[in-house]
Parts: C-alpha cells; sequence; structure tokens
C-alpha cells in the first residue's frame, strides 16, 4: 500500500524539498524518522480521512511523530513548494493549457476554529470554503480557503496572486493565463478592471444576462477539479482547528492531484 499511497516517482520530487534534521546543540529531543514512512502517513489520512490517532501501526511511525512531522513541515511550506514542484513538471511537458483559468468554490462543513463562519448552503451551520483556480483542463494552478460565509469573489485576486511562475517547454517561465472564466459569484466592476490590468481577459458571467446553461459549457471543468480535491476524504469535512493544517491538505491534494496528471502522461 506504501507504494500506492507514494509511488518512486512521486518520492523523488519530494525527497530534495523536505527541510534537513538539525539536532539539537543541548542534545536530545526527537531522533529523525523515516521521512518516506511519515510522508506516506500524511498521504494516508488525507486519503483516508481517518484521525491521527487511528494511524495504523504498519506504517512503521508513530502517531505524534507523523502529527509532529506534518505540523513542522506545514511551517517549512513543504506542500506549497512540492505543488510548485510538480507543475513544473508538467510545464516543461507542455502539458498545462494557458489558453484560459477557471474559478470557483465549494463549501464544507468545520469544527471550530480559524476561517469557519456560518454557512449559507448549509443552515447556517459551520463551515469552511475551498477556493481553487485551474487551468483549461482541470489542473488545479493555486487554492486556498477561508470561512463559509466569504463572498466568493474576495478570494479571486489572492488566487490569482498565488499562481507560481511555472516553468515551460520553451521560453521563460509562466503565471499567467491568457483568459479567465467565473461565474456569476464573481461578477464585479472592480474585479473585471483588476484582472484586464494584469494583461489576463476576462469572461466573467453578468447577473441577471447569461443563463446558468451557457455557464455550464465551462464550469463543468473547475466543479471535476474540485470533485477530485473532495475525492481525498480528509477533506469532505474539516477536523483541523487550525487552518494553516486544512489548507496544507488542500494544497497536498493539489499536488498530488497534479502528479496523477503527470504519471498518466508517462505511460
Amino acid at each position: 500500500m506504501s507504494k500506492r499511497l507514494v509511488p518512486d516517482e512521486l518520492w523523488r520530487l519530494v525527497e530534495p524539498l523536505l527541510p534537513g534534521f538539525e539536532p539539537r546543540p543541548q542534545g536530545g529531543g526527537t531522533a529523525p524518522a523515516d521521512e518516506r514512512a511519515v510522508f506516506t502517513a500524511v498521504v494516508f489520512v488525507l486519503t483516508s480521512g481517518c484521525a491521527w490517532r487511528m494511524l495504523p501501526p504498519s506504517f512503521g511511525v508513530t502517531v505524534p511523530t507523523a502529527h509532529r512531522r506534518f505540523a513542522a513541515w506545514t511551517e517549512a511550506g513543504l506542500w506549497r513548494r512540492l505543488h510548485r514542484a510538480v507543475l513544473d513538471e508538467l510545464g516543461s511537458r507542455g502539458l498545462i493549457d494557458w489558453s484560459r483559468a477557471v474559478v470557483d468554490a465549494a463549501s464544507v462543513r468545520a469544527k471550530k476554529g480559524a476561517l469557519t463562519g456560518p454557512s449559507p448552503v448549509d443552515r447556517g451551520k459551520s463551515g469552511s470554503k475551498i477556493h481553487v483556480l485551474s487551468d483549461r483542463m482541470g489542473i488545479p494552478l493555486s487554492v486556498g480557503i477561508s470561512a463559509a460565509n466569504t463572498n466568493d469573489a474576495e478570494a479571486l485576486k489572492p488566487l490569482v496572486k498565488a499562481i507560481p511562475a511555472v516553468r515551460s517547454r520553451r521560453g521563460p517561465r509562466r503565471r499567467r493565463p491568457g483568459k479567465l472564466h467565473a461565474d456569476k459569484a464573481y461578477d464585479t466592476a472592480e474585479l473585471r478592471e483588476w484582472v484586464r490590468g494584469r494583461g489576463i481577459g476576462v469572461r466573467i458571467a453578468r447577473k441577471g444576462v447569461e443563463s446558468s446553461e451557457r455557464l455550464g459549457r465551462q464550469r463543468w471543468v473547475i466543479e471535476r477539479t474540485i470533485s477530485w480535491l473532495t475525492g481525498y476524504h480528509r477533506l469532505n469535512l474539516r477536523y483541523d482547528r487550525k487552518h494553516t493544517h486544512f489548507l496544507a491538505f488542500l494544497t497536498l491534494a493539489a499536488a498530488l492531484t497534479c502528479h496523477k496528471k503527470l504519471a498518466k502522461s508517462s505511460t
């Protein structure tokens, strides 16, 4: 199962990004663990949705060690760097379609914690939102989270700014799509002007003008991407009180989704 969760091709991308172990000058502390075993345990928690305390002993790593290392890697920014590394591999093979980007959001229930709020689509129950921006084919380029009662439009600027400079098959790195598609939730004059100011074409549906049926011709791509991400069961219900940990799982899910595309292109 470990090889299935973390194949060798994925581990070759992960290993150089891991922060090194530095022993304390005064001695003692936690001894270094098998990093691949810890990373596999994190992927298992993300995929299965199980609580940390339910981590099977077959991974060869204790629950406290796995949780502490996950927190340390989150603080070190590992997940964002891994996502970018996989995007670089896709970009260098010409597998990212920059002609169009699509953005959307989805609500999930949440326990108490930062970036939670009453969900307008779930009878006011506490929840968070997952925000995703993908390329034309549904490859997640940037992700984010917010409280469930946050207007979708407020996440558009951070998502566009968070698109990393991705390696290209030929020429310089690229981080700007040719055009941005979004539904009526993002229909504001200020956002349209801001997106155009960054040299990106705008295709945001207008309230009271365009029908929902026409929107579906483009939105299905991002809806499928969100379905891929929520297929990682840890993202179906937010257990993490720390919003940084929930975002870490979301970013790891985006990286794994991109890697599946990469692996499929190699077969």
